[in-house]
């Protein structure tokens, strides 16, 4: 089992990961009768791309001796409505680290096929910038 999640009353779920105990809550967004106090679940989704990208980019650098520490995703997510769902997901990484041209080419292409992206559907809109430092 990968996770269970509570539904705490009041639009939100708490959500415990089942190997670490760690838990998220999640929380409606006020565009849809919540109080946007939390990650809705549709904002994990969108950070979840992100974190996808930065983890895999992250094995293949350690593998090249590549190092990408205080690197930062900037996540944006869109929505659309009828039916409401995400059409849009907006990523900016600003890359921090030691790659040559060659190395940043890899690492890209390796973040455009993390597992998550992989699994989104296709009519999702996806912009996703690297800038490296």
């Amino acid at each position: 089992m990968t996770s269970t999640v509570v539904y705490k009353g009041d639009l939100r779920c708490e959500c415990v990961h089942s190997q670490s105990s760690e838990t998220a809550i999640t929380d409606a967004p006020v565009d849809n009768n919540g109080k946007g106090a939390s990650f809705s679940p549709t904002d994990h989704v969108a950070t979840a791309l992100a974190s996808c990208m930065l983890t895999v980019m992250g094995i293949k650098a350690r593998e090249m001796d590549i190092e990408m520490e205080d690197s930062v995703a900037a996540v944006t997510k869109v929505m659309a409505s009828d039916p409401r769902r995400i059409s849009e997901i907006k990523v900016t990484l600003n890359m921090n680290g030691n790659a040559d041209q060659r190395a940043r080419l890899i690492l890209e292409r390796v973040a455009q096929t993390c597992p998550v992206r992989n699994s989104l559907h296709p009519e999702i809109k996806l912009d996703i910038n690297f800038n490296w430092s």
